[in-house]
């Protein structure tokens, strides 16, 4: 098995964290991963269960990639600034191939994601949420920083009075490298937002009025290729 964490106060969580997960009843989000909230040391914490690798990913695993959490774990060290703070992993393997990991961050406590923000015309200081979200998409990019899944959820906001800050989540997917110009406007397209949305984002992080075109276009292009899967599925299941 293999575990890291930032400190060696969070060793007890690390090394017992599936005790910890498994009687956690505070679960944030079930998929085909699972996150739960705990409490280590009368500290909120947030630990993600990652599923059970495909075969082909637990050969990759043992021949030296990293894991999910890992990564994850490695990229929220390298972009303090922008993910919630890293406490450690762990992973576990049966028979030399990796079977379970858990990544465990502090507890980010936010008010709302993209997603209630983008879904609601009538959400309260939209257009000021909006701009601020653009800037801080441009001090991401600026940073060399490509979200591969800058999706809606993905992104959680917390108010301070009228002040807000951003931070992303489910990074073991990134980039870092200097960003094209397109690069940029491509990362935007998984946010799922109307034409009128994007078109003010864009505005707020550039100053290039072509490059609102550019934008939708790679946003529609995403919805196309969603739509199309979509049905595709229903017509596999008739």
């Amino acid at each position: 098995m293999k575990k890291q964490s930032i400190d060696t106060k969070y060793a007890p969580l690390i090394e017992k964290i599936e005790t910890y997960f498994q009687n956690s009843t505070q679960s944030l989000h079930k998929a085909r991963n699972e996150i739960k909230l705990i409490t280590f040391k009368g500290e909120k914490l947030i630990v993600k269960s990652y599923k059970e690798p495909s075969f082909i990913n637990k050969i990759a695993y043992k021949l030296g990639k990293p894991s999910k959490a890992k990564r994850a774990y490695n990229y929220a060290l390298k972009i303090a600034e922008f993910t919630p703070s890293p406490i450690g992993y762990r992973e576990f393997y049966e028979n030399g191939l990796m079977k379970r990991s858990y990544f465990v961050t502090r507890y980010f406590e936010y008010d709302f994601t993209i997603y209630e923000l983008l879904s609601n015309p009538n959400f309260l200081h939209r257009n000021t949420l909006l701009e601020e979200f653009a800037h801080f998409s441009k001090r991401l990019h600026d940073a060399k920083i490509l979200h591969q899944d800058y999706s809606p959820g993905n992104i959680l906001i917390q108010k301070h009075n009228q002040t807000y800050t951003f931070q992303i989540v489910d990074i073991n997917r990134m980039s870092f490298q200097t960003l094209s110009q397109n690069d940029r406007l491509k990362n935007f397209a998984k946010l799922w937002a109307t034409d009128s949305d994007l078109e003010m984002i864009i505005g707020y992080y550039s100053n290039n009025p072509n490059d609102r075109h550019i934008a939708l276009k790679y946003s529609q292009a995403h919805k196309d290729k969603k739509n199309f899967k979509k049905k595709l599925k229903k017509i596999l299941k008739r």
